[in-house]
């Protein structure tokens, strides 16, 4: 008899869980592919992905970090590919040039590979915002909107000293304080090449003049 009770406990609680199972299943798969994946009217300040060039513009406004991959001086990897992650600003929020500003210290290995080789490639992703959480996303779906920019990094000139500060220190305040004994510098991305994948189909190309002529509305 117990084991006839325990068996229809586990009946009723079974058939009380089932909905919540079924949402917990079909929702993730919703926001992956579902109707209406990759509706970038939904999403609040995207875009949309008919203009490509604003979307590279966006995604290097809202990015505050990104991955820069080099040319390696290493011993052991030197020739091959070294990537690291840089704190990056083009300006404050919604009012961004374009330009990816760093904040740069010889002690930086990519520091090093740039000097004797100053071609890079950069990478920024939403990954790093909350728009692929919020609509399930993973970070290598091309519905995750990620723009990779290749050129070279050089200092800015002292013209253009005031901007690159104020764009940095604006979004990474820390920055101020870090040690003068570092001998920092600030550089930007010289960009000559623009992919945007923010849909499937492979990657769209942007002109540098495209994306810098991109206002946003």
């Amino acid at each position: 008899m117990a084991g006839c009770a325990r068996g229809s406990a586990r009946a009723v609680l079974a058939f009380l869980l089932a909905p919540a199972l079924v949402a917990l299943l079909v929702a993730p798969a919703r926001g992956r592919g579902g109707r209406g994946h990759g509706d970038w009217g939904a999403a609040e300040l995207l875009p949309p992905r008919e203009n490509a060039a604003l979307v590279a513009r966006f995604v290097t406004n809202v990015c505050d970090w990104g991955a820069l991959a080099t040319i390696s001086t290493q011993e052991g990897v030197r020739g091959r590919p070294f990537a690291d992650v840089l704190s990056l600003s083009d300006g404050p929020p919604a009012k961004g040039s374009g330009v990816p500003y760093f904040y740069l210290s010889p002690m930086q290995q990519s520091v090093g590979n740039l000097k004797e080789n100053p071609y890079a490639t950069l990478t920024m992703s939403l990954a790093e915002t909350s728009f692929c959480r919020k609509y399930g996303f993973d970070p290598q779906s091309p519905l995750c909107a990620h723009i990779i920019l290749s050129g070279t990094v050089i200092k800015v000139s002292e013209a253009e000293m005031d901007v690159a500060r104020n764009s940095l220190f604006i979004r990474h305040p820390e920055m101020k304080t870090w040690p003068s004994s570092h001998n920092w510098f600030f550089a930007k991305l010289n960009i000559t090449n623009i992919w945007v994948l923010d849909y499937f189909g492979g990657p769209k190309i942007v002109t540098p003049e495209e994306y810098y002529n991109a206002t946003f509305q």
